[in-house]
């Protein structure tokens, strides 16, 4: 049971910072502080439009690799770009990840 109180002094935007950050992450702000405070890993919730973009990315690098796989034969200049911006958009996604 948590019962004991520990005050600090912090500015007005740090305070506003520290609240958005723990909103963010989904946690009460006495959540957050004792979480950075023993250094756990906190992550930040993504949101609505954040998961909107990032399923469009997956549609976007699924629709250029078979736009690539389609001009193989015939142009194999422009799959060879199609193909790079489908694997950058891949490399963007799993940065999205982390």
């Amino acid at each position: 049971m948590k019962r004991e109180y520990i005050q600090i002094r912090c500015s007005i935007y740090e305070k506003k910072l520290l609240k958005n950050r723990a909103a963010k992450a989904g946690i009460s702000l006495s959540e957050y502080l004792r979480s950075t405070a023993f250094q756990k890993n906190i992550v930040e919730r993504i949101t609505q439009e954040q998961l909107e973009c990032y399923q469009l990315l997956v549609q976007y690098k699924n629709n250029f690799s078979r736009i690539s796989n389609m001009f193989k034969k015939g142009n194999p200049q422009l799959a060879k770009e199609v193909k790079q911006l489908s694997e950058e958009i891949r490399t963007h996604l799993n940065n999205f990840k982390k």
